[in-house]
């Protein structure tokens, strides 16, 4: 590996076989031995794991109500997000700089806290029915429906459709537009004609993306849903945690050919979008959100009113009832109970918790950032390896984090053989490891597009002046992309910080849970206020690594 340019030295040979060895570690050997348990039997290849999943009605039902509320909530986060791409693709307003920060927040923000917070806006007593029982209107039984997971999918998933499709909109070709219109085409036609053909690669990127996340959803439908509204995560965790692990396997292995079937296609379209964006981009109009009252204003503040409840009252629920007393006064009484050292609630004391999260995220961090620079750096040229290396470090896009934390339980944790050695390590460890491999490829996503766009005569330069190609990398590279760096490191430590679905696994039965696992144990028993006050601990740790983000602007491949 040499970077970009020049022959591979002994620190970049170094570097990338250490990345490399850890992968196989950490994530392809894990992964692998979850096909291994569906399709061998004492030793023997078998097909029948994966037979009896296939001819099993019961699992055509699984996998046809998975899709199912996939498509659902597909097509509700398009419904959300195409007006706000629209908002900022075409109008000036005041905060449209912070609303464009904001579509970043599925990126850091845990869904299990998201699953907190619809909980608390949309529960019995929440806010919602509070106010339809102040109008005198029936108070609407949302919580353990299908209703409440695809409208939290959607606040989830809405703002990646408007980032994307805002993002190519931005892009449009104003010369097409206005050669359309020239010829005697209306506004409406000059749209549907020649706008929409060039947004049609974002908005089919967006939904494939958004379809792929709901399909893999698992902490928002485990919590919002149970097993009663089961979908394929989340009955591949109850086979798991029941130690059904070759029926586990089976259901794995038919699952991760779904995910990536469907993340090959979404790869495919993201090329066709960034082929098909323009040269000139259109001006955005100027507009002024108050002012006289039009069809277009009126229009803009019904969105914003439904912005409000869908997106802002779930954080703001679950903010006032972590603050809220069951007598309905204010108290900090869940707070406290966080800080106190006690096992209160099924055996989850809130400190440690806490404390794990914060060690494992630093971990993840020490371990992520490294993989994802020497990653980048191999990818960082538009070459057919770069583009092979590129695609093998995304797995865990399209694996589910169930799988492997899974694949490390039946390895790394239970112990392999190495010759003649038995290599074992503690679940704590194998959590870091997982929130490593789950997070690395999000320094990837921030720092191989900035070394994509740096001047290649800088290192050339360097190299004329007698610096060796380390050197280069060191003094001039990693300096002038230190800011994606940093961007990639506050992504890290928000995926830790809220990564739920290997955790879950790795932790069963040990006294290494996080705060996203606690969140999860409070809801499962009902026990509303601790679980949003441990939700507010987690956004405020994941607002912080935001505002990092957002600072340093290191949004690198997330920005189309």
């Amino acid at each position: 590996m040499a970077g970009r340019g020049g022959r591979p030295e002994t620190p970049f040979l170094v570097a990338g076989a250490v990345t490399a060895a850890l992968l196989v570690v950490l994530l392809y050997y894990p992964v692998a031995s979850v096909l291994v348990e569906a399709l061998f039997e004492d030793g023997r290849p078998t097909l029948d794991p994966l037979l009896g999943v296939l001819t099993d009605p019961f699992y055509w039902d699984l996998f046809g109500f998975t899709a199912y509320q996939a498509i659902l909530s597909t097509l509700l986060s398009l419904l959300l997000g195409l007006p706000g791409a629209y908002v900022l693709a075409r109008y000036e307003f005041p905060g449209r700089r912070t609303a464009q920060s904001l579509t970043l927040v599925p990126f850091v923000l845990p869904s299990i806290m998201v699953a907190v917070g619809f909980a608390a806006m949309f529960g019995t007593n929440g806010p919602l029915n509070q106010a339809l029982s102040s109008l005198g209107l029936p108070k609407l039984e949302l919580m353990f429906t299908l209703k409440i997971i695809v409208l939290a999918h959607a606040f989830y998933n809405a703002p990646l459709v408007a980032r994307i499709v805002a993002a190519a909109w931005q892009g449009v070709d104003a010369r097409t537009v206005e050669t359309a219109r020239s010829l005697g085409a209306s506004p409406r036609r000059a749209f549907r004609d020649v706008v929409v053909p060039q947004l049609a690669p974002a908005v089919l990127t967006s939904a494939l993306l958004v379809f792929i996340f709901t399909f893999m959803s698992f902490p928002i439908v485990l919590a919002l849903g149970g097993l009663e509204l089961a979908t394929v995560e989340v009955w591949l965790y109850d086979r798991i945690r029941t130690l059904r692990l070759q029926e586990a396997a089976a259901l794995a292995v038919l699952e991760a050919v779904i995910t990536l079937g469907l993340t090959y296609a979404y790869l495919h379209y993201e090329t066709a979008q960034a082929a098909s964006q323009g040269v000139a981009p259109r001006p955005r109009a100027r507009e002024r959100l108050f002012g006289t009252l039009d069809a277009k204003r009126l229009a803009i503040a019904g969105y914003a009113v439904v912005i409000a409840v869908v997106f802002v009252g779930p954080i703001v629920s679950m903010l006032l009832a972590s603050v809220t007393d069951l007598d309905g006064s204010l108290s900090l009484r869940y707070y406290e109970f966080l800080l106190a050292r006690r096992d209160v609630v099924v055996g989850t004391q809130p400190d440690v918790a806490i404390r794990n999260s914060l060690i494992f995220a630093v971990g993840a961090v020490a371990l992520a950032v490294p993989m994802g620079v020497v990653v980048s750096l191999a990818t960082a040229r538009d070459t057919l390896t770069a583009r092979v290396v590129g695609t093998l470090a995304m797995l865990p896009f399209a694996v589910s984090g169930i799988i492997v934390g899974f694949g490390l339980l039946q390895t790394v944790v239970f112990g392999v053989e190495v010759g003649g050695l038995r290599i074992q390590v503690t679940g704590a460890v194998a959590i870091v490891a997982a929130h490593a491999v789950g997070a690395y490829p999000f320094v990837v996503r921030t720092v191989a597009p900035a070394l994509s766009s740096m001047d290649e005569g800088l290192v050339e330069s360097a190299r004329a002046l007698g610096a060796s190609r380390t050197r280069a990398l060191l003094d001039i590279e990693l300096p002038l992309v230190a800011p994606a760096v940093a961007a990639g490191a506050a992504f890290a430590f928000a995926i830790s910080i809220g990564e739920f679905n290997a955790t879950i696994v790795l932790v069963e039965g040990g006294g290494a849970y996080t705060m996203p696992v606690a969140v999860e144990r409070y809801l499962a028993e009902r026990t509303l206020g601790p679980a949003t006050a441990m939700g507010s601990v987690l956004l405020v740790v994941t607002g912080v690594s935001f505002v990092v983000i957002e600072r340093v602007g290191g949004y690198g491949g997330f920005e189309r």
